[in-house]
């Protein structure tokens, strides 16, 4: 049977030329069957992590180890990369590095050519959403096929991810079916005639559907979940199996790595290893752990390529209270317990991240010159939720707030600023606030009833739906001094001043 080389396309556009958040969410939330789908899934899976986690008493060491692991890797972040390179090495894999996601794309492409391949099948991974390789692939005449069976439904129903963890949250058994009889036979095997929505028979179409990729691929792309600086190991870990035959039967493996994956010792995958599973899947220990250390001849692919990627990830890092941020594992627990994902899901954050840690990621890696960006810090009610359950303790809101505080500035003076800032001057002294007390007297004298109503101009989104009260006739000061109390009383000493 011939196939199509050619993988099915997103939605056209770049994620960083859509509306701003409040535009996307208020489209989103007008969907009821995916706010229906949203909240079984988030509901489900955050019951079970609570079970798992209430198993463990020392779960909130656990948090702390973590911690301060990915804190000390980032503060000698430039040390650990290049004990990594030279680990890596030495086991005989080949490092690359990349700035950014156009020289990570490119190192990618130039592999596969020199192999002569027009296809790579692919291990579920956010770095490369993020780089958008699957598009750069694309563009050079090289399919790549997803092989997780999230990414799978999502890339034949020519949609984009909308969960970290389980990137097609947004479907439900029927709209897989429909996916399934429409488009996987353009692509590859058909589903078997009388497919239904039966979970069993939908994975069981997704398994023969992607044998026949992965028994002719030549090359394999796969993230990391972690990258061990002093052996040179990369670690995935995943549900389905799909990711170890990724890693095991193509003769080249290309690993797309953040560099913000790395931890020093092999010993430090213990913590990580109990706080990944239970966060993500709510699985006491995943089904499938993976671990490549380079090249072993005759077991695994031959020629090993780790690609370290920045990609804005170092400016991170210069930020003291953004760079948390660098400290997340890809779990999703803050998706899964955020009231304002549940009800608009990812596509609304205009990010391969979404989510309460997409919302302070996102701006840092790209920056806050779109709508979009600028508009993530204030997608969030500030509730701590994802504070409470991220495995690593990243201070989500803290971050927020600090973000949030960035765009405003960026902007220029606001009148809100500008305000304070005079408010601020006026208060600093007292001769000052008596005389703009005076002024606010004769305003209470002169203007009528109680509230003042709605005013023009740029206060008009503060009192449009506020009530601003008259200023009272007479002031707490003039108050103070008709009732004598301007004079010390017995027992008291006259202040000098």
């Amino acid at each position: 049977m011939s196939t199509v080389r050619r993988t099915p396309a997103p939605p056209p556009g770049d994620l960083r030329d859509m509306p701003k958040f409040p535009t996307n969410a208020k489209k989103e939330l007008r969907n009821t069957q995916l706010r229906k789908n949203l909240r079984h899934a988030t509901t489900t899976i955050r019951e079970k992590r609570a079970n798992v986690v209430a198993e463990l008493p020392h779960w909130e060491q656990l948090r702390q180890a973590g911690e301060a692991i990915k804190n000390r890797t980032l503060r000698h972040l430039d040390d650990y990369l290049l004990q990594l390179e030279e680990s890596l090495t030495r086991n005989g894999a080949i490092v690359h590095w990349a700035a950014d996601a156009a020289e990570a794309n490119q190192i990618v492409i130039d592999v596969a050519r020199a192999k002569g391949v027009d296809e790579v099948v692919k291990v579920k991974s956010m770095a490369t959403q993020e780089i958008d390789l699957n598009e750069a692939l694309e563009k050079a005449g090289i399919a790549a096929w997803e092989t997780d069976l999230a990414e799978l439904i999502v890339q034949l129903g020519h949609d984009r991810p909308s969960h970290i963890l389980v990137p097609a949250i947004h479907r439900n058994r029927s709209e897989v079916r429909e996916i399934f009889t429409e488009e996987m036979g353009r692509y590859g095997t058909p589903p078997p005639p009388g497919l239904t929505d039966d979970p069993a028979m939908l994975a069981g179409a997704a398994r023969v559907h992607l044998r026949e990729k992965f028994l002719r691929a030549k090359v394999a792309v796969s993230g990391a979940n972690f990258a061990v600086a002093d052996s040179g190991t990369l670690v995935v870990v995943e549900s389905e199996g799909n990711g170890r035959m990724c890693l095991t039967l193509p003769e080249t493996l290309i690993s797309i790595v953040g560099i913000e994956k790395t931890v020093p010792t092999f010993a430090d995958l213990e913590v990580f290893l109990q706080l990944l599973p239970r966060s993500s899947t709510a699985e006491r220990m995943n089904p499938y752990t993976s671990m490549w250390s380079g090249v072993r001849e005759g077991d695994g692919p031959q020629e090993v390529h780790v690609v370290l990627v920045d990609n804005g990830r170092t400016d991170v890092l210069a930020d003291e209270v953004g760079r948390q941020a660098l400290r997340c594992i890809r779990c999703s627990a803050c998706l899964n317990i955020c009231p304002v994902y549940e009800r608009v899901g990812g596509h609304a954050y205009g990010s391969v991240y979404p989510g309460p840690i997409g919302a302070i990621l996102t701006p840092q890696l790209r920056g806050t010159a779109s709508p979009v960006d600028a508009s993530l810090p204030f997608a969030s009610s500030l509730c701590g939720a994802c504070y409470e359950v991220c495995p690593v303790r990243i201070n989500i809101p803290e971050v927020l707030v600090h973000l949030r505080n960035k765009v405003v500035e960026s902007h220029g003076p606001s009148v809100e600023g500008t305000i304070m800032k005079a408010g601020g001057w006026v208060m600093g002294d007292g001769r000052r606030l008596a005389l703009v007390q005076k002024g606010s007297e004769l305003a209470g004298r002169v203007l009528p009833g109680e509230v003042i109503g709605p005013l023009p101009g740029p206060a008009a989104g503060w009192t449009g739906a506020r009530d601003l009260p008259v200023p009272p006739a007479e002031t707490f000061r003039d108050w103070w001094v008709k009732q004598g109390r301007d004079k010390p009383g017995r027992g008291e000493k006259e202040d000098p001043r």
